[in-house]
């Protein structure tokens, strides 16, 4: 389980810190300039709009014009990233945009002789692409990531927070590579404005009010009392 990870080194951004160096609290911690959690490969973050792109267990809908055993169906992408259309066959739709999708339908159906194909194909439900939020929300669980996701966003999900969370105790989890990382956020600093919302995405798990977790950054909070931004850990996953 995560939270019997131990940190390895920590990334703090500090009110004209500059450079590397030491800040107490636990051998081997590093201060460095870091304002928020690295996004995960192969993703730019601040992108305003960002599409969505089909992962195993999603259900697609998909509508050709002109054939009945085609309108309106629905088809669940299986464990090798597949759907199976008929007239089209074996159609891959893992890690592709709906779009993507839509053009290698065209390309099939024509090369199975069907003339000038009109396809439609839309996402009917998100199953592979979640992030969990847990902890003092009103609604834990497992809510979909199908567009750009903010932190705030994604605790608005569950509803929001109960009435007594500790809103300062805020902590996200996350795999970037190889590595699993965690960050300390602090919701009421972000509706303040003290620093901007952060985006969260596929597989982070968002943990509000006190956990083990927010236990690991405790000595280092202590040591830094001029902290400005979000904490940044990377844990190591072997402990």
């Amino acid at each position: 389980m995560f939270l019997r990870l131990i940190p390895v080194f920590l990334l703090i951004s500090l009110a004209g810190c500059a450079g590397v160096r030491p800040l107490g609290g636990p051998e081997g911690i590093k201060v460095v300039q870091a304002s928020d959690l690295p996004p995960p490969p192969g993703i730019e973050p601040g992108q305003p709009v960002r599409p969505y792109r089909v992962g195993v267990n999603d259900e697609l809908l998909v509508d050709v014009i002109g054939f009945e055993e085609l309108q309106d169906r629905k088809f669940v992408v299986d464990s090798t990233g597949h759907i199976s259309v008929p007239l089209a066959g074996s159609v891959m739709a893992l890690d592709r945009t709906p779009r993507e999708i839509e053009d290698e339908l065209v390309d099939q159906l024509r090369r199975n002789h069907v003339r000038s194909p009109i396809v439609a194909v839309n996402m009917s439900i998100n199953r592979s692409r979640r992030v969990t939020v847990d902890g003092q929300v009103k609604e834990p669980g497992l809510y979909p990531v199908s567009a750009r996701l903010t932190l705030m966003q994604s605790v608005a999900l569950a509803k929001g927070v109960e009435e007594f969370a500790k809103q300062e105790d805020v902590v996200v989890f996350r795999t970037v590579g190889n590595e699993r990382m965690v960050a300390l956020y602090n919701l009421a600093a972000i509706r303040r404005g003290a620093y901007p919302d952060p985006e969260v995405f596929a597989d982070d798990v968002v943990v509000v009010g006190e956990s083990r977790a927010r236990r690991l950054f405790r000595d280092i909070i202590q040591s830094a009392p001029l902290l400005v931004s979000p904490l940044v850990a990377i844990l190591n996953d072997n402990n």
